[in-house]
């Protein structure tokens, strides 16, 4: 008889996700259920619903599917964002037999929002012999927004079972050595590979609105931690390594300096040649290869800029791999 420390635990990777599809239906579907997560907009139901059902889901899902069919991996049917994950995750899963002891380790991965849901994989690994299972989020710093809602989502799959699993929910990452670590040395790999020498990096974090770093989301905090401690690693100054942060969505006050403000005034500072990165993102995805690659890019041009470099973020490049593995060796630790 298998004794329940043999039985296999799952181990499950999860990042945000896409629409299914690049098109307009599919992408309001998605921004339906991203934008009505209370963790995502906080406001009243009764202010926010009728404004994200009256206006925003009759507005934005035009623009978005227009800006996900410039980036979409149209030969498999996947935003970068799911492939990249997906990849991460078998990649992963080739090395599983490493972070095994008595009991094996069956990795897969899921989105919170659009498919594979949490909900989905978690039955999965329940049907594959799972009775303990490790959730990784891929997002370094935490924010109710992104952190806790992997984790109401994964407690709400876990509230119609009769039968649960143990489950663990990762902590955040943000000052972990062997993130720093990965991002340092990945960034000197592409920066090296550049035909030009950037006169200043831009490390540009996802935003938030200021009234939920106000109420208590250490999210800026960590982001701030996570750049003084990669200006170490890279022997960066601040003036070099700028800290910014992108993606605003509506009127309100987010948490600054906003990205296109920053690359907008290098230019008049007679920094004209720049690198930019997002160290906040595992895998990439529309911010950062359209926003940043685009729309950041032409507005640095316009105000005068010379050279512009997109680099990559982590995704399943070498690097990358080796901090999910020790992420994933974090989080089952004393369950293999």
């Amino acid at each position: 008889m298998t004794s329940s420390s043999e039985t296999p635990v799952g181990l499950l990777l999860v990042n945000l996700g896409t629409p299914d599809a690049p098109d307009v239906p599919s992408v309001r579907r998605y921004l339906a259920q991203f934008l009505s997560d209370p963790r995502v907009v906080d406001l009243p139901r009764f202010v926010w619903l009728p404004i994200l059902y009256g206006v925003v889901l009759n507005t934005r899902p035009k623009k978005s599917a227009h800006a996900y069919e410039s980036i979409w991996n149209h030969d498999i049917g996947e935003g970068p964002l799911k492939t990249i994950t997906r990849q991460q995750a078998e990649s992963l899963a080739a090395h599983a037999g490493a972070l095994a002891g008595k009991a094996p380790v069956i990795v897969d991965y899921a989105l919170r929002y659009g498919s594979p849901s949490i909900a989905s994989r978690i039955d999965e690994l329940m049907a594959k012999g799972c009775e303990r299972i490790a959730l990784v989020p891929l997002y370094p710093q935490y924010a109710a927004s992104t952190n806790a809602s992997v984790a109401d989502d994964a407690f709400a799959a876990l509230k119609r079972m009769r039968k649960q699993p143990a489950l663990r929910i990762g902590a955040p990452y943000y000052d972990e050595p062997a993130y720093i670590d990965a991002l340092a040395a990945s960034i000197r790999r592409q920066l090296a590979a550049l035909d030009f020498e950037p006169e200043a990096v831009v490390a540009s974090f996802h935003g938030l609105p200021q009234a939920q770093v106000d109420r208590g989301d250490p999210y800026r905090q960590h982001c701030e931690a996570t750049w003084r401690l990669l200006c170490e690693a890279l022997d960066m100054p601040p003036e070099k390594l700028r800290l910014s942060f992108q993606s605003r969505f509506g009127p309100a006050q987010w948490i600054a300096p906003y990205t296109s403000d920053v690359v907008q005034s290098l230019p008049a500072e007679g920094v004209k040649r720049i690198a930019i990165v997002a160290p906040g993102f595992s895998a990439d995805c529309l911010e950062t290869i359209e926003e940043l690659g685009v729309e950041i890019r032409d507005l640095f041009l316009e105000k005068g800029g010379e050279k512009f470099a997109r680099l990559s973020c982590l995704n399943d490049s070498e690097e990358g791999m080796k901090l999910i593995e020790t992420l994933a060796r974090r989080e089952i630790a004393g369950w293999v």
